[in-house]
């Protein structure tokens, strides 16, 4: 079999299940693929990105996944970037190659394809995405590249909503795009048609609510794309009110999947590997549907 190693740097990622998606499809395809979890939230772990990258680098790597929280900070240690990495700004797949590091976003694409195949037909005239950083980033340029009419990003972090929406303006019309505060959620999701949360409230290492539940309206879809756990504090509020709500379960086997693809070379089966993830979160009581 082939040797094939990469992993995933970032903190509180021992619960991740990338490496059981990425090894068991690399063995489908004759990899010997070794996928590693790199978490600075372990101790002994160095929390320097540059130094992590080169160590991964040194080692031997095809190179590594990213996420919270540095998925906008690794942009200015690579080479090179994709055309839609550099305009969103955040990176979730480094690749390394021929001495050389690139950077790709395969998180837009795996929001695009769940939300396509999760949330059929929904109304998209004015959403409201809680969290501006870089997998938000990436949220915001699928769902504005998919049609969404009015995105409202919220954010506490007044620079980085701001620089959001900056970087939004140079692809997409500015009155499409809105930013803000925390304490213009009320007003912001009246008319909203659907909530996306970006931001890593509702994580494990992160729990609980991201907006009060009073906001949630019977007209509303919600898209939480948090997958551990499976379902959110979030998703249980939305799916309790009768709303259609969907995990970040399938984003983040159509991500991988992409990333797959940039590291092997080969074409991974989506639907092999839905259903692995399907099984890998049977004892939650809870499965996805893409």
């Amino acid at each position: 079999m082939k040797p094939c190693r990469y992993g995933l740097i970032g903190a509180g990622i021992g619960a991740s299940l990338s490496p059981s998606l990425h090894e068991t499809e690399g063995r489908r395809h004759g990899l010997d693929l070794s996928y590693q979890l790199i978490d600075i939230a372990e101790p002994g772990t160095p929390d320097d990105l540059g130094h992590l990258l080169a160590r991964a680098q040194a080692g031997g790597f095809a190179g590594v996944n990213i996420t919270h929280p540095f998925k906008q900070r690794v942009v200015g240690l690579l080479d090179e970037l994709s055309p839609q990495a550099r305009d969103i700004g955040a990176v979730n797949t480094v690749v390394f190659r021929h001495g050389r590091r690139l950077g790709f976003n395969t998180d837009a694409y795996g929001f695009d394809e769940s939300f396509r195949r999760g949330l059929p037909g929904a109304a998209v005239g004015r959403v409201v995405q809680l969290g501006a950083g870089g997998a938000g980033a990436a949220c915001a340029f699928a769902q504005l590249g998919a049609g969404v009419e009015h995105l409202t990003v919220v954010d506490p972090d007044a620079d980085q909503r701001g620089l959001l929406a900056e970087a939004l303006s140079m692809r997409f019309e500015v009155e499409r795009i809105a930013v803000a505060a925390p304490d213009e959620l009320p007003e912001a999701t009246a008319t909203a048609d659907g909530l996306v949360n970006a931001s890593p409230v509702g994580m494990h290492a992160s729990p609980g609510l991201p907006l009060p539940v009073a906001l949630l309206h019977p007209d509303m879809w919600v898209v939480d794309i948090i997958y551990l756990p499976v379902e959110t504090r979030l998703l249980r509020a939305a799916r309790a009110k009768g709303l259609r709500a969907i995990g970040g379960a399938a984003m983040c086997v159509f991500q991988a999947a992409a990333a797959f693809e940039l590291f092997t070379g080969r074409t991974p089966d989506t639907g092999r590997m839905l259903a692995h993830l399907n099984r890998l979160l049977q004892g939650s009581g809870r499965h996805i549907h893409a």
